[in-house]
């Protein structure tokens, strides 16, 4: 019994680093090499610090990762998701406060971990602790998420790999995959708010002490719809450095989306009397864009009226023409 439990121990050993003081050396890690993944999404980002077993033609699912949850040999001896990698924890860190399949995390680093049931349900665990081995010291005190996922079946991949798919403004879905198992997490920023709470930091910096920070910050709000009544106050700043095109339009555009529509037809012909062509040119497309053809149309010949010898300008106005079906108006002007 005793030579029993000493092998088991020297294997055991075999799978931990070992420290042997001054005459220890840095060596490659095998068979499981460490890898980090990260994805922005708005400005936030997300990152995984985790070691990838491979399969090695073994059994996974069911076998060296048990169903459920399952007691650990070692440790605390308690019963503990799948560690969702190898070695050391696998973590997960946040630059600003997320929502996990729909559940509030703060910024910060968490361990991360899984449980797999046979029937492909399962959960996604995040605890406070990140320097534990595996999952031997697990500990559900200090878990700060549990959420139920839907685990599906993948192509085979050999590595244990971590990706994002699925990339939009505010989310993206963090995916494990292994053998043919994907195990799929939505991960969502408010990246509107957050955007606003930076910009007011920075704008408290050096950015502040030009009226570009002011404008750009305030024309983030106009074209996300956000925290309007804040933008205003910055595109008056902007305006009180640099009354402009730029910074006048943006005025406009913001008082146009409160619903204050006289006031922001009086600022934006302002606007137009500070314009250069290619100002107007731009301002004229965007118009396009929007669905707007008679304004378009407006802005471009505005543009004309002011720049005649401009083959350019007169070429806007065609093209704005012909979209809008003219084609009898667009040739004059081609």
């Amino acid at each position: 019994m005793k030579t029993s439990i000493i092998l088991i121990g020297l294997a055991t050993l075999a799978f931990y680093p070992t420290k042997l003081g001054a005459q220890g050396i840095t060596t490659p890690r095998t068979p499981s090499p460490a890898s980090t993944v990260s994805q922005t999404i708005g400005i936030s980002q997300v990152a995984i610090a985790y070691s990838r077993p491979a399969v090695r033609d073994r059994d996974i699912w069911g076998a060296l990762v048990p169903y459920g949850w399952n007691v650990q040999g070692f440790g605390l001896g308690n019963s503990a998701p799948w560690r969702s990698g190898a070695n050391e924890n696998t973590t997960i860190t946040f630059s600003h406060d997320a929502s996990v399949q729909g559940s509030k995390v703060p910024a910060g680093t968490y361990g991360l971990f899984f449980e797999i049931n046979e029937d492909n349900t399962g959960e996604v665990v995040l605890s406070k602790d990140t320097k534990s081995w595996g999952s031997f010291f697990y500990d559900q005190a200090s878990d700060v998420l549990r959420a139920p996922i839907t685990i599906i079946d993948h192509d085979f991949t050999e590595l244990l790999t971590y990706d994002f798919e699925n990339i939009a403004k505010t989310s993206a879905d963090l995916v494990l995959n292994w053998e043919k198992k994907q195990f799929p997490v939505k991960v969502e920023f408010d990246v509107d708010n957050i955007v606003m709470s930076n910009a007011e930091d920075q704008l408290k910096g050096s950015t502040g002490f030009s009226w570009q920070g002011f404008s750009s910050a305030a024309n983030y709000a106009l074209q996300n719809n956000t925290n309007l009544d804040q933008g205003l106050k910055w595109i008056d700043q902007a305006i009180a450095q640099n009354k402009s095109f730029t910074t006048l339009s943006v005025k406009s555009g913001i008082l146009r989306a409160q619903g204050n529509e006289k006031e922001a037809d009086d600022i934006l012909e302002d606007a137009f009397n500070t314009a250069t062509e290619a100002e107007l040119n731009v301002y004229g497309y965007r118009m396009v864009n929007n669905g707007k053809n008679d304004e378009a149309q407006r802005v471009m010949k505005i543009n004309t009226d002011r720049h005649p010898e401009s083959a350019n300008a007169w070429d806007s106005l065609g093209e704005v023409h012909v979209l809008s079906g003219n084609n009898d108006e667009a040739i004059k002007y081609f």
